[in-house]
Protein backbone atom coordinates (compact mmCIF):
# COMPACT_ATOMS: atom_id res chain seq x y z
CA UNK A 1 0.00 0.00 0.00
CA UNK A 2 1.21 3.50 -0.72
CA UNK A 3 2.51 5.46 2.25
CA UNK A 4 0.41 8.26 3.71
CA UNK A 5 3.54 10.39 3.99
CA UNK A 6 4.29 10.09 0.26
CA UNK A 7 1.73 12.77 -0.46
CA UNK A 8 1.40 16.30 0.83
CA UNK A 9 -1.43 17.19 3.18
CA UNK A 10 -2.86 19.43 0.45
CA UNK A 11 -2.93 16.61 -2.11
CA UNK A 12 -4.52 14.13 0.32
CA UNK A 13 -7.08 16.74 1.31
CA UNK A 14 -7.93 17.40 -2.33
CA UNK A 15 -8.37 13.70 -3.04
CA UNK A 16 -10.62 13.29 0.02
CA UNK A 17 -12.76 16.24 -1.09
CA UNK A 18 -13.18 14.82 -4.60
CA UNK A 19 -14.04 11.36 -3.21
CA UNK A 20 -16.65 12.91 -0.89
CA UNK A 21 -18.17 15.08 -3.62
CA UNK A 22 -18.30 12.12 -5.98
CA UNK A 23 -20.72 10.30 -3.66
CA UNK A 24 -22.55 13.56 -2.78
CA UNK A 25 -21.88 13.42 0.96
CA UNK A 26 -21.98 16.70 2.89
CA UNK A 27 -19.03 17.82 4.99
CA UNK A 28 -20.99 17.76 8.27
CA UNK A 29 -22.09 14.18 7.58
CA UNK A 30 -18.57 13.06 6.77
CA UNK A 31 -17.21 14.80 9.88
CA UNK A 32 -19.50 12.71 12.10
CA UNK A 33 -18.01 9.52 10.65
CA UNK A 34 -14.64 10.32 12.13
CA UNK A 35 -16.00 12.05 15.22
CA UNK A 36 -14.84 15.56 14.53
CA UNK A 37 -16.35 18.95 13.78
CA UNK A 38 -17.07 20.19 10.28
CA UNK A 39 -14.38 22.93 10.51
CA UNK A 40 -11.79 20.25 11.27
CA UNK A 41 -12.82 18.27 8.19
CA UNK A 42 -12.67 21.47 6.15
CA UNK A 43 -9.15 21.97 7.48
CA UNK A 44 -8.20 18.45 6.37
CA UNK A 45 -9.63 18.93 2.90
CA UNK A 46 -7.75 22.20 2.52
CA UNK A 47 -4.52 20.57 3.62
CA UNK A 48 -4.14 22.75 6.72
CA UNK A 49 -4.27 19.65 8.93
CA UNK A 50 -2.87 16.23 7.90
CA UNK A 51 -5.41 13.42 8.13
CA UNK A 52 -4.51 10.51 10.43
CA UNK A 53 -4.47 6.97 9.08
CA UNK A 54 -7.49 5.88 11.19
CA UNK A 55 -9.45 8.89 9.96
CA UNK A 56 -8.43 8.17 6.37
CA UNK A 57 -9.58 4.56 6.65
CA UNK A 58 -12.95 5.60 8.10
CA UNK A 59 -13.56 8.24 5.43
CA UNK A 60 -12.47 5.94 2.59
CA UNK A 61 -14.85 3.26 3.82
CA UNK A 62 -17.69 5.79 4.05
CA UNK A 63 -16.98 7.12 0.55
CA UNK A 64 -16.84 3.60 -0.93
CA UNK A 65 -13.22 3.79 -2.12
CA UNK A 66 -10.12 1.97 -0.96
CA UNK A 67 -7.34 3.69 0.96
CA UNK A 68 -4.95 2.44 -1.68
CA UNK A 69 -6.93 4.16 -4.42
CA UNK A 70 -6.74 7.41 -2.48
CA UNK A 71 -3.00 7.16 -1.93
CA UNK A 72 -1.68 5.70 -5.19
CA UNK A 73 0.68 8.18 -6.79
CA UNK A 74 -0.48 7.30 -10.31
CA UNK A 75 -4.15 7.60 -9.40
CA UNK A 76 -6.07 10.35 -11.20
CA UNK A 77 -7.95 12.53 -8.77
CA UNK A 78 -9.64 14.87 -11.18
CA UNK A 79 -13.42 15.03 -11.16
CA UNK A 80 -15.03 15.97 -14.47
CA UNK A 81 -18.54 15.79 -13.04
CA UNK A 82 -18.85 19.27 -11.44
CA UNK A 83 -18.21 21.14 -14.67
CA UNK A 84 -21.24 19.47 -16.23
CA UNK A 85 -23.45 20.50 -13.33
CA UNK A 86 -23.52 23.99 -14.78
CA UNK A 87 -25.58 22.61 -17.64
CA UNK A 88 -29.32 22.37 -17.23
CA UNK A 89 -29.45 18.92 -18.80
CA UNK A 90 -27.23 17.37 -16.13
CA UNK A 91 -30.22 17.34 -13.78
CA UNK A 92 -31.59 14.42 -15.79
CA UNK A 93 -30.62 10.89 -14.83
CA UNK A 94 -29.44 9.80 -18.26
CA UNK A 95 -27.09 12.76 -18.47
CA UNK A 96 -25.72 12.03 -15.02
CA UNK A 97 -25.13 8.42 -16.08
CA UNK A 98 -23.19 9.52 -19.16
CA UNK A 99 -21.11 12.09 -17.26
CA UNK A 100 -20.16 9.55 -14.59
CA UNK A 101 -19.22 6.98 -17.23
CA UNK A 102 -17.00 9.46 -19.04
CA UNK A 103 -15.39 10.47 -15.75
CA UNK A 104 -14.69 6.84 -14.78
CA UNK A 105 -13.30 5.95 -18.21
CA UNK A 106 -10.94 8.92 -18.26
CA UNK A 107 -9.68 8.28 -14.73
CA UNK A 108 -9.06 4.58 -15.41
CA UNK A 109 -7.32 5.16 -18.71
CA UNK A 110 -5.08 7.94 -17.44
CA UNK A 111 -4.09 5.99 -14.32
CA UNK A 112 -3.18 2.95 -16.38
CA UNK A 113 -1.18 5.12 -18.76
CA UNK A 114 0.59 6.74 -15.83
CA UNK A 115 1.47 3.47 -14.14
CA UNK A 116 2.71 1.92 -17.40
CA UNK A 117 4.67 5.02 -18.41
CA UNK A 118 2.61 5.55 -21.56
CA UNK A 119 2.79 9.05 -22.99
CA UNK A 120 -0.26 9.85 -25.07
CA UNK A 121 0.67 12.07 -28.03
CA UNK A 122 -1.47 15.14 -28.65
CA UNK A 123 -1.68 17.10 -31.84
CA UNK A 124 -4.13 19.86 -30.97
CA UNK A 125 -4.79 22.75 -33.33
CA UNK A 126 -5.41 26.08 -31.56
CA UNK A 127 -8.89 26.87 -30.29
CA UNK A 128 -10.49 29.18 -32.89
CA UNK A 129 -13.18 30.96 -30.88
CA UNK A 130 -16.60 31.98 -32.18
CA UNK A 131 -17.27 35.36 -30.58
CA UNK A 132 -17.27 37.44 -33.75
CA UNK A 133 -18.94 37.01 -37.14
CA UNK A 134 -21.59 34.79 -38.67
CA UNK A 135 -21.44 31.52 -36.79
CA UNK A 136 -22.30 29.35 -39.82
CA UNK A 137 -19.62 30.97 -41.97
CA UNK A 138 -17.14 30.56 -39.12
CA UNK A 139 -17.98 26.87 -38.88
CA UNK A 140 -17.49 26.35 -42.63
CA UNK A 141 -14.18 28.22 -42.55
CA UNK A 142 -12.88 26.44 -39.43
CA UNK A 143 -13.88 23.01 -40.74
CA UNK A 144 -11.99 23.59 -43.96
CA UNK A 145 -9.08 24.98 -41.95
CA UNK A 146 -8.90 21.79 -39.89
CA UNK A 147 -9.04 19.65 -43.02
CA UNK A 148 -6.14 21.63 -44.47
CA UNK A 149 -4.22 21.44 -41.18
CA UNK A 150 -4.62 17.65 -41.15
CA UNK A 151 -3.88 17.33 -44.87
CA UNK A 152 -7.18 15.62 -45.55
CA UNK A 153 -7.93 17.19 -48.88
CA UNK A 154 -11.58 17.52 -49.86
CA UNK A 155 -12.72 13.90 -50.12
CA UNK A 156 -14.96 11.87 -47.80
CA UNK A 157 -13.55 10.86 -44.40
CA UNK A 158 -13.40 7.09 -44.14
CA UNK A 159 -13.01 6.84 -40.33
CA UNK A 160 -13.49 9.98 -38.28
CA UNK A 161 -13.10 8.04 -35.01
CA UNK A 162 -9.55 6.92 -35.77
CA UNK A 163 -8.72 10.37 -37.09
CA UNK A 164 -9.80 11.99 -33.82
CA UNK A 165 -7.94 9.47 -31.66
CA UNK A 166 -4.70 9.03 -33.56
CA UNK A 167 -4.27 12.18 -35.65
CA UNK A 168 -5.44 14.60 -32.95
CA UNK A 169 -4.91 12.62 -29.74
CA UNK A 170 -8.44 13.16 -28.41
CA UNK A 171 -9.60 10.67 -25.76
CA UNK A 172 -12.58 9.10 -27.52
CA UNK A 173 -14.75 6.47 -25.87
CA UNK A 174 -17.71 4.64 -27.41
CA UNK A 175 -19.69 2.76 -24.79
CA UNK A 176 -23.31 1.75 -24.40
CA UNK A 177 -25.60 3.92 -22.26
CA UNK A 178 -28.95 2.78 -20.89
CA UNK A 179 -31.47 1.95 -23.60
CA UNK A 180 -33.66 4.99 -22.84
CA UNK A 181 -30.80 7.46 -22.74
CA UNK A 182 -31.22 10.47 -25.00
CA UNK A 183 -27.53 11.34 -24.79
CA UNK A 184 -25.70 11.09 -28.10
CA UNK A 185 -22.35 12.44 -26.95
CA UNK A 186 -20.39 14.39 -24.33
CA UNK A 187 -17.40 16.66 -24.67
CA UNK A 188 -15.13 18.20 -22.09
CA UNK A 189 -11.61 19.57 -21.96
CA UNK A 190 -9.16 19.56 -19.07
CA UNK A 191 -5.69 21.11 -19.15
CA UNK A 192 -4.12 17.96 -17.69
CA UNK A 193 -6.26 15.28 -19.29
CA UNK A 194 -6.85 16.89 -22.67
CA UNK A 195 -9.98 16.65 -24.82
CA UNK A 196 -12.37 13.84 -23.82
CA UNK A 197 -15.42 12.64 -25.78
CA UNK A 198 -17.95 9.91 -25.05
CA UNK A 199 -20.28 8.64 -27.79
CA UNK A 200 -23.36 6.49 -27.19
CA UNK A 201 -22.51 3.13 -28.77
CA UNK A 202 -26.20 2.21 -28.93
CA UNK A 203 -26.50 4.56 -31.88
CA UNK A 204 -25.76 3.33 -35.43
CA UNK A 205 -22.43 4.09 -37.09
CA UNK A 206 -23.71 7.00 -39.19
CA UNK A 207 -25.33 8.65 -36.16
CA UNK A 208 -22.13 8.37 -34.16
CA UNK A 209 -20.19 9.88 -37.06
CA UNK A 210 -22.45 12.94 -36.87
CA UNK A 211 -22.10 13.12 -33.09
CA UNK A 212 -18.31 12.82 -33.31
CA UNK A 213 -18.10 15.61 -35.89
CA UNK A 214 -20.38 17.78 -33.73
CA UNK A 215 -18.20 17.28 -30.65
CA UNK A 216 -15.13 17.98 -32.77
CA UNK A 217 -16.71 21.34 -33.52
CA UNK A 218 -16.83 22.11 -29.80
CA UNK A 219 -13.18 21.10 -29.52
CA UNK A 220 -12.19 23.49 -32.31
CA UNK A 221 -14.47 26.42 -31.51
CA UNK A 222 -15.41 26.44 -27.83
CA UNK A 223 -12.97 24.07 -26.15
CA UNK A 224 -13.25 25.39 -22.62
CA UNK A 225 -16.99 24.77 -22.26
CA UNK A 226 -18.28 21.23 -21.54
CA UNK A 227 -21.18 20.03 -23.67
CA UNK A 228 -23.89 17.38 -23.73
CA UNK A 229 -25.40 16.45 -27.11
CA UNK A 230 -28.87 14.91 -27.02
CA UNK A 231 -31.04 13.29 -29.66
CA UNK A 232 -33.22 15.69 -31.63
CA UNK A 233 -31.52 18.71 -30.09
CA UNK A 234 -32.68 22.05 -31.53
CA UNK A 235 -29.24 23.75 -31.56
CA UNK A 236 -30.53 27.10 -30.35
CA UNK A 237 -27.40 28.59 -28.80
CA UNK A 238 -24.59 30.12 -30.80
CA UNK A 239 -22.22 27.38 -29.60
CA UNK A 240 -24.55 24.58 -30.62
CA UNK A 241 -25.37 26.09 -34.00
CA UNK A 242 -21.63 26.42 -34.62
CA UNK A 243 -20.86 22.82 -33.62
CA UNK A 244 -23.72 21.50 -35.71
CA UNK A 245 -22.64 23.47 -38.77
CA UNK A 246 -19.00 22.53 -38.20
CA UNK A 247 -19.85 18.84 -38.15
CA UNK A 248 -21.69 19.03 -41.46
CA UNK A 249 -18.98 21.12 -43.10
CA UNK A 250 -16.18 18.87 -41.87
CA UNK A 251 -17.85 15.69 -43.14
CA UNK A 252 -19.22 17.19 -46.35
CA UNK A 253 -17.16 20.19 -47.53
CA UNK A 254 -19.27 22.53 -49.59
CA UNK A 255 -17.29 22.43 -52.85
CA UNK A 256 -16.47 18.72 -53.08
CA UNK A 257 -19.89 17.64 -51.81
CA UNK A 258 -21.59 19.76 -54.47
CA UNK A 259 -19.29 18.34 -57.16
CA UNK A 260 -20.05 14.78 -56.09
CA UNK A 261 -23.77 15.54 -56.12
CA UNK A 262 -23.72 17.14 -59.58
CA UNK A 263 -21.78 14.20 -60.99
CA UNK A 264 -24.36 11.85 -59.52
CA UNK A 265 -27.43 13.62 -60.89
CA UNK A 266 -25.97 14.41 -64.30
CA UNK A 267 -28.71 13.75 -66.86
CA UNK A 268 -31.43 13.35 -64.22
CA UNK A 269 -34.54 15.50 -64.01
CA UNK A 270 -35.32 14.91 -60.36
CA UNK A 271 -33.87 13.69 -57.09
CA UNK A 272 -34.53 10.05 -56.22
CA UNK A 273 -33.93 7.86 -53.22
CA UNK A 274 -31.13 6.17 -55.17
CA UNK A 275 -29.26 9.48 -55.45
CA UNK A 276 -29.47 10.00 -51.71
CA UNK A 277 -28.44 6.44 -50.87
CA UNK A 278 -25.38 6.59 -53.12
CA UNK A 279 -24.26 10.05 -51.99
CA UNK A 280 -24.73 9.25 -48.30
CA UNK A 281 -22.84 5.98 -48.64
CA UNK A 282 -20.00 7.71 -50.47
CA UNK A 283 -19.56 10.19 -47.59
CA UNK A 284 -20.20 7.75 -44.71
CA UNK A 285 -23.11 9.77 -43.38
CA UNK A 286 -26.78 9.06 -42.77
CA UNK A 287 -29.38 9.56 -45.48
CA UNK A 288 -31.00 12.26 -43.39
CA UNK A 289 -27.71 14.13 -42.89
CA UNK A 290 -27.11 13.89 -46.63
CA UNK A 291 -30.47 15.41 -47.59
CA UNK A 292 -30.28 18.13 -44.95
CA UNK A 293 -26.83 19.13 -46.22
CA UNK A 294 -28.18 19.30 -49.78
CA UNK A 295 -31.01 21.52 -48.54
CA UNK A 296 -28.60 23.72 -46.60
CA UNK A 297 -26.39 24.24 -49.66
CA UNK A 298 -29.40 25.04 -51.85
CA UNK A 299 -28.76 22.02 -54.09
CA UNK A 300 -32.31 20.72 -53.56
CA UNK A 301 -35.49 22.43 -52.45
CA UNK A 302 -36.17 22.95 -48.76
CA UNK A 303 -38.48 20.37 -47.25
CA UNK A 304 -37.20 17.37 -49.21
CA UNK A 305 -36.31 15.41 -46.06
CA UNK A 306 -39.67 16.20 -44.49
CA UNK A 307 -41.30 14.83 -47.65
CA UNK A 308 -39.29 11.62 -47.44
CA UNK A 309 -40.27 11.24 -43.77
CA UNK A 310 -43.94 11.68 -44.62
CA UNK A 311 -43.72 9.18 -47.45
CA UNK A 312 -42.05 6.15 -45.93
CA UNK A 313 -38.54 7.55 -45.56
CA UNK A 314 -35.52 5.95 -47.16
CA UNK A 315 -35.35 2.49 -45.70
CA UNK A 316 -32.50 0.08 -45.12
CA UNK A 317 -34.22 -2.36 -47.47
CA UNK A 318 -34.16 0.25 -50.24
CA UNK A 319 -30.50 0.95 -49.51
CA UNK A 320 -29.79 -2.79 -49.69
CA UNK A 321 -31.49 -2.97 -53.09
CA UNK A 322 -29.19 -0.22 -54.36
CA UNK A 323 -25.91 -1.11 -52.65
CA UNK A 324 -26.16 -4.84 -52.09
CA UNK A 325 -24.09 -6.38 -49.31
CA UNK A 326 -21.91 -3.29 -48.82
CA UNK A 327 -24.99 -1.59 -47.40
CA UNK A 328 -24.38 -3.45 -44.14
CA UNK A 329 -21.35 -1.72 -42.70
CA UNK A 330 -19.25 -3.68 -40.21
CA UNK A 331 -19.31 -1.99 -36.82
CA UNK A 332 -16.67 -3.59 -34.57
CA UNK A 333 -17.01 -0.75 -32.07
CA UNK A 334 -20.40 -2.10 -31.00
CA UNK A 335 -18.78 -5.46 -30.26
CA UNK A 336 -16.08 -3.70 -28.25
CA UNK A 337 -18.75 -1.77 -26.36
CA UNK A 338 -20.39 -5.05 -25.34
CA UNK A 339 -17.24 -6.11 -23.46
CA UNK A 340 -16.85 -5.26 -19.74
CA UNK A 341 -13.93 -3.00 -20.72
CA UNK A 342 -12.65 -1.83 -24.10
CA UNK A 343 -9.93 -3.80 -25.85
CA UNK A 344 -7.31 -1.12 -25.23
CA UNK A 345 -8.22 -0.73 -21.58
CA UNK A 346 -8.10 -4.52 -21.17
CA UNK A 347 -4.64 -4.74 -22.71
CA UNK A 348 -3.31 -2.01 -20.42
CA UNK A 349 -4.90 -3.67 -17.38
CA UNK A 350 -3.26 -6.97 -18.29
CA UNK A 351 0.13 -5.29 -18.71
CA UNK A 352 -0.20 -3.60 -15.30
CA UNK A 353 -1.19 -6.89 -13.65
CA UNK A 354 1.52 -8.93 -15.37
CA UNK A 355 4.21 -6.47 -14.30
CA UNK A 356 2.78 -6.61 -10.76
CA UNK A 357 2.08 -2.90 -10.79
CA UNK A 358 -1.54 -3.41 -9.74
CA UNK A 359 -3.40 -6.26 -8.07
CA UNK A 360 -6.58 -7.86 -9.35
CA UNK A 361 -8.55 -6.07 -6.65
CA UNK A 362 -7.10 -2.69 -7.56
CA UNK A 363 -7.81 -3.24 -11.25
CA UNK A 364 -11.37 -4.42 -10.64
CA UNK A 365 -12.04 -1.31 -8.55
CA UNK A 366 -10.42 0.99 -11.11
CA UNK A 367 -12.32 -0.51 -14.05
CA UNK A 368 -15.63 -0.85 -12.18
CA UNK A 369 -16.01 -4.51 -13.06
CA UNK A 370 -16.46 -7.66 -11.02
CA UNK A 371 -13.38 -9.60 -9.94
CA UNK A 372 -14.80 -12.59 -11.80
CA UNK A 373 -14.96 -10.65 -15.08
CA UNK A 374 -11.46 -9.32 -14.57
CA UNK A 375 -10.11 -12.80 -13.88
CA UNK A 376 -11.72 -14.09 -17.08
CA UNK A 377 -10.12 -11.23 -19.02
CA UNK A 378 -6.66 -11.92 -17.57
CA UNK A 379 -7.00 -15.65 -18.26
CA UNK A 380 -7.85 -14.89 -21.87
CA UNK A 381 -4.78 -12.71 -22.35
CA UNK A 382 -2.54 -15.27 -20.62
CA UNK A 383 -3.81 -18.02 -22.88
CA UNK A 384 -3.14 -15.95 -25.98
CA UNK A 385 0.42 -15.23 -24.83
CA UNK A 386 1.11 -18.87 -24.08
CA UNK A 387 0.56 -19.74 -27.73
CA UNK A 388 3.38 -17.52 -28.95
CA UNK A 389 7.15 -17.98 -28.93
CA UNK A 390 10.16 -15.64 -28.94
CA UNK A 391 9.52 -14.75 -32.56
CA UNK A 392 6.57 -12.63 -31.39
CA UNK A 393 8.46 -10.68 -28.72
CA UNK A 394 8.14 -6.97 -29.39
CA UNK A 395 11.38 -4.98 -29.84
CA UNK A 396 12.09 -2.49 -27.02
Amino acid sequence: MADLNDLTAQEIGRRLRLARENVKIRQDEAAKVIGMSRPTLVSIEKGDRRVRIQELQALANHYGVSVNALLRREAVHTDLVPRFRRLRETEEDHTGEAVKLLNDLVKAEVELENILGIERPKNYPPERGINDGDVIELAESHAQGLRDWLGLGSGPIADIFTLMELDLGIRLYQRRLSSKSKVAGLFTFDQNLGACILLNANHPWERRVQSAAHELGHFIGTRQAPEVLEENEQFLSREERYANAFGRAFLTPRKSFEQAFRQLIAGSDSLTRRHVILLAHQHNISREACVRRLEELGLVKKGIWAWFEANGGITNAQARDVLGDVCTKADPIKDDADQPVSHRMGLMAYAAWKRELMSEGQLAELLNIRRLDLRALLDQFELEESETDDLFKLPR
